[in-house]
């Protein structure tokens, strides 16, 4: 079986590229789609993330805030507890 990957910046033509090659028959694994499935209200990579890092990085409706988790696992400030990025708590939180 022959694998592709998909890969480019936004406005690239990687949905345009899938939908063209499901149209021939291929089977597309949509990595975008799966991690925010993944992150779903209600799911156990939602409440690792939340248990890592805080009810704070949920949306008013229970949704992750993209941007705030972003922030908290790379950024340069102590919402970590350790005084840098959280690389080593964001692995930590994946089963």
């Amino acid at each position: 079986m022959l694998k592709i990957g998909l890969t480019g910046g936004i406005g690239a033509g990687k949905s345009a590229a899938a939908q063209a090659f499901a149209e021939l028959g291929a089977l597309i694994v949509d990595s975008d789609k799966i991690a925010r499935e993944v992150v779903e209200p209600g799911t156990p990579g939602l409440a690792a993330l939340v248990e890592t890092f805080g009810a704070d990085i949920l949306a008013k409706d229970g949704t992750l805030d993209r941007p705030k988790l972003a922030a908290k696992a790379f950024g340069d400030t102590e919402s970590d507890g350790g005084g840098g990025p959280a690389r080593s708590s964001t692995r930590s939180c994946i089963p």
